[in-house]
């Protein structure tokens, strides 16, 4: 269930005074299994290009390819497409709004036309994917925290057994705990259910700790495209562009700067700790 972008371009308000070009020239594959990491300053094209993935946006011009079929080719079947990849948006809690959690996660599933007893183990499994407590099914969502707020709605586009999950930068405005929670969970879900993940983040710790490759946006094009260790090998040309590498990797470099024989394509605190430990033994 690959990803296929071809000289994909994205201009808004086309032919107004408002006119400004979005993408440019993309050209990315996305295998299936995969968890990509996106990031990018503010107006780098990331949302942008995420909203592409399942039909939301349409390209001004170039190809999108989903398991090698062209899906703006005329009669492509849209609505399967946007159920085999699921969107998450940014503050998903927002899209909240039935009468209990358990009822809410069931609305995607009913929507596709399931019968209610399917659309209850849909929902259910879905609920425990995301770890959320049995107690809270009957609950009003609008009662949870922020982080189970989360949870409900990241499940109710679980119950929909996308095989592609595209996360807005998932956890804005959780606590650090809440943050860690959210993100252990999606790569738990990666790893269980052999999905697609792809993530938009602020984070440069996140990234590296759960991304497989790491997509940086720069005024709507692909800057780098690669694991996120090669990523980071370009810190400085990052930070020219508004972005950072993990701390770790500055306090790599400058350990390296003062004669301790580390390696600087550090990404994670663990690796650091190992790799330092190395060097001073």
């Amino acid at each position: 269930m690959s990803i296929k972008l071809e000289h994909l371009n994205y201009v808004y308000s086309q032919g107004t005074a408002y006119e400004k070009k979005a993408l440019n020239d993309i050209c990315l594959t996305i295998p299936h299994g995969e968890f990509i990491g996106v990031i990018g300053h503010t107006g780098s094209g990331k949302s942008t290009l995420i909203q592409h993935l399942n039909g939301l946006i349409r390209a001004t011009s170039g190809e999108l390819y989903y398991n090698g079929e062209n899906i703006y080719r005329e009669g492509y079947p849209m609505r399967e497409l946007r159920n085999e990849v699921g969107l998450v948006f940014q503050y998903p809690e927002h899209q909240l709004f039935e009468i209990d959690v358990l009822t809410d996660v069931c609305f995607g599933p009913k929507n596709q036309g399931l019968s209610p007893e399917e659309c209850k183990e849909r929902a259910l499994s879905a609920l425990r994917l995301v770890g959320l407590k049995e107690k809270y099914y009957e609950s009003s969502p609008f009662e949870l925290s922020g982080g189970q707020k989360r949870r409900a709605a990241i499940a109710g586009v679980l119950a929909m057994r996308p095989k592609v999950l595209v996360l807005d930068e998932p956890t804005a405005g959780l606590d650090p705990k809440g943050r860690d929670d959210i993100l252990d969970q999606i790569a738990f879900l990666h790893r269980e259910t052999d999905m697609t993940v792809i993530l938009v983040s602020h984070s440069m710790e996140d990234i590296a700790r759960y991304a497989d490759r790491l997509i940086v946006m720069n005024r709507g094009t692909v800057m780098y495209y690669d694991e996120p260790k090669k990523v980071f090998e370009h810190y400085q040309e990052l930070e020219k562009v508004g972005l950072a590498a993990p701390q770790v990797t500055y306090i790599m470099h400058d350990l390296a700067k003062n004669g301790i024989a580390v390696r600087t394509d550090v990404t994670t605190v663990s690796e650091a700790a190992d790799e330092i430990m190395r060097a001073l033994s």
